[in-house]
């Protein structure tokens, strides 16, 4: 059964907490990683992207000039897409990226994804994470004590407080558990997460 320090806000070693082997303690599969991750990024697409083609741009009706007798290439609209103003070749269209992934892969990738964390060393489980008011001061000391740069934390329920402290910090993220994802967890170096968000995480994959 994994094992790592529970610390608290000023960066202290208070205990030990022992992790859910079947969420902390998998083997990785890098597969189903890479396959969520992508799908993820897939599925940010909006897809509305749009050009228009030869047909949809206005004018172009008439044949500019004979077929044969002037000496200059032969052309069947002003509107061909070797024209200035002429139409996009195989334009651009709104469309879906989504990308579908089985509920049993992004149970498994989420599993890994913890558990490349615990193995790598760059998991902190905090003792509790309260702010009395919005503070980006404080949350630097916070990140400062584990020496957290790019950072993840994760709160059990959302917090204004920890969210607003955060925001200003460029490569710092705050998401509740209920927010958690694959791609966040391997995006960002350090993964800060509070007692309570564990035990919330081991409830829904254990």
């Amino acid at each position: 059964m994994p094992t790592v320090g529970l610390f608290n806000k000023e960066g202290q070693k208070v205990g030990d907490i022992q992790l859910a082997e079947g969420v902390f303690g998998i083997e990785v599969n890098q597969y189903a990683l890479h396959q969520v991750v992508v799908a993820q990024l897939a599925n940010k697409r909006q897809g509305t992207q749009s050009a228009k083609t030869r047909s949809e741009v206005s004018g172009g009706g008439i044949k500019p000039w004979r077929q044969k007798g002037t000496g200059r290439a032969r052309q069947g609209s002003i509107r061909a897409p070797q024209w200035i103003h002429g139409g996009v070749v195989f334009a651009p269209k709104p469309r879906d990226y989504r990308v579908s992934i089985p509920k049993s892969m992004r149970r498994v990738a989420m599993k890994s994804a913890l558990t490349s964390k615990v193995l790598d060393n760059q998991m902190v489980v905090l003792e509790n994470l309260e702010l009395e008011s919005p503070k980006t001061k404080e949350m630097v000391k916070i990140l400062n004590a584990f020496d957290a740069k790019k950072t993840l934390i994760v709160t059990a329920e959302s917090n204004e407080n920890i969210y607003k402290s955060a925001r200003n910090l460029g490569e710092v993220a705050v998401l509740p558990v209920n927010n958690l994802n694959v791609y966040d967890i391997l995006k960002y170096d350090k993964f800060i997460v509070t007692k309570d968000a564990v035990s919330k995480i081991e409830e829904v994959y254990a």
